[in-house]
C-alpha cells in the first residue's frame, strides 16, 4: 500500500542552523500520526515542508506516492494545512468564510453550497452558520479552521498544535472529530506537546528533538521500546504470603543466569502491604508470562498482576534529556 506521507532524508537549513536533519518518516493511509517534540525541535518546519510552503534544503517529500514540488498545485491540493496561528476574517459570517476558500479552490456554486453545509455539520457549527467569525469561541474558531483545511477534500491533513488553547471540553470534541476524519479515510499528522492527548487518539507517534527523529512507530510499540524495563504491580490475596513471595523473587534476582525470569529489583509497596513492585530486565510479554507462571506454580494466591507503564509525558522527558537522537 502506498504511504500517504513519506519523507526521504528531508533537511531544512536556515543559514548555519539545521532546523531539520535528514528526517525519514512514513505515515500509512488512514493513520493519525502524532508528532511530538519540545519547542524548536522542528515540528512546524516539518509541517510547512509537507504542506509545500517551504523548499527543503535537501531530501524529498512524497504525498500519496507523488513527489511534492513547490508551485505544483496538483500535489499541494493533496494536503489540508491548519497552522498553529491561523487568521480569520472577522467581518465574514461563518458560511461566508468557508465559501470564500471554496471559491479559491475553484468550486462551482452548487458544489460550494454542498461543501459548506457538509463541513459545518462535520465540525458541529451548523447552528453558527450566520454568526460572524469574530463572535466564535477559541474552540469554535479552531473547528472552523479545520473545516477550512477540508474545503478541497484533501486525503492528507496537517494540523499544527490543534489543541493549543482549548479547554478540556473542546479537546474532547477535537479528539472525536479526529476519529471521525480517520473513519472517513483521511490521514492526519498533528504536532503537539500535550502528550496525554496523543496517546488517546493517535495510532502512531514520532518523537523529534533538535531536528532529528528519535523514535517512531505505533504508540504501544514506542512505549515498550523506550521503557527499557517492565515494572509490575503484584497483589497477594493474603498478607501472610508476602514474605514467602519476596523470598522467592529475591532468589530469582540473585541467580539471574540460571533463572527463567530476569528480575532487576523487588520491593514492597509501602502504601499497601499487599502489593509487591517487581521490575523485569526486559519489557517483553514472554518474561511477564514466565513470572506469572512461576508464581502460580509456587501456589501463591495472586489477585492482581499488572504492568505499570510510563506515560508518554515521562518517556518524552526522559528521552529528550538523556538519549541521543538517531536519524
Amino acid at each position: 500500500m502506498t504511504a500517504a506521507i513519506e519523507t526521504i532524508n528531508l533537511t531544512r537549513r536556515y543559514d548555519r542552523m539545521v532546523a531539520l536533519d535528514q528526517l525519514n518518516l512514513t505515515v500509512g493511509t488512514g493513520n493519525i500520526y502524532g508528532f511530538i517534540g519540545p519547542n524548536g525541535a522542528g515540528k512546524t518546519t516539518t509541517l510547512r515542508l509537507l504542506a509545500g510552503l517551504l523548499e527543503p534544503s535537501s531530501g524529498e517529500v512524497r504525498l500519496m506516492g507523488q513527489p511534492l514540488r513547490l508551485g505544483r498545485g496538483d500535489t499541494q491540493r493533496l494536503v489540508g494545512y491548519m497552522p498553529d496561528f491561523f487568521g480569520v476574517y472577522d467581518d465574514l459570517r461563518v458560511w461566508e468564510y468557508l465559501d470564500f476558500f471554496a471559491r479559491c479552490y475553484g468550486l462551482d456554486a452548487a458544489r460550494r453550497r454542498t461543501t459548506v453545509n457538509t463541513l459545518l455539520d462535520l465540525v458541529d457549527l451548523g447552528h453558527k452558520r450566520d454568526a460572524f467569525v469574530q463572535t466564535l469561541s477559541r474552540g469554535m474558531q479552531q473547528r472552523l479552521c479545520l473545516a477550512h483545511a477540508l474545503v478541497h477534500d484533501p486525503p492528507v491533513l496537517l494540523l499544527d498544535e490543534p489543541a493549543s488553547g482549548l479547554d478540556p471540553r473542546a479537546r474532547v470534541e477535537l479528539r472525536e472529530l479526529l476519529r471521525t476524519l480517520r473513519d472517513m479515510g483521511k490521514t492526519v499528522l498533528l504536532s503537539s506537546h500535550i502528550l496525554s492527548e496523543l496517546a488517546e487518539v493517535c495510532t502512531e507517534i514520532g518523537i523529534i528533538d533538535s531536528g532529528k527523529m528519535v523514535v517512531s512507530g505505533p504508540v504501544d510499540a514506542v512505549q515498550r521500546q523506550l521503557q527499557g524495563t517492565a515494572r509490575l504491580r503484584i497483589r497477594l490475596l493474603r498478607e501472610r504470603e508476602r514474605e514467602r513471595a519476596v523470598a522467592l523473587l529475591q532468589a530469582q534476582l540473585e541467580a539471574p543466569d540460571e533463572a527463567a525470569v530476569q528480575i532487576s529489583s523487588v520491593r514492597l509497596d509501602h502504601s499497601d502491604p499487599m502489593h509487591l513492585l517487581v521490575e523485569l530486565a526486559q519489557p517483553d510479554e514472554e518474561q511477564q508470562t514466565r513470572l506469572l507462571a512461576f508464581l502460580m506454580g509456587q501456589q501463591l494466591p495472586i489477585s492482581e498482576f499488572k504492568v505499570q507503564s510510563e506515560n508518554l509525558e515521562e518517556l518524552f522527558l526522559r528521552l529528550t534529556t538523556q538519549l541521543p537522537a538517531v536519524s
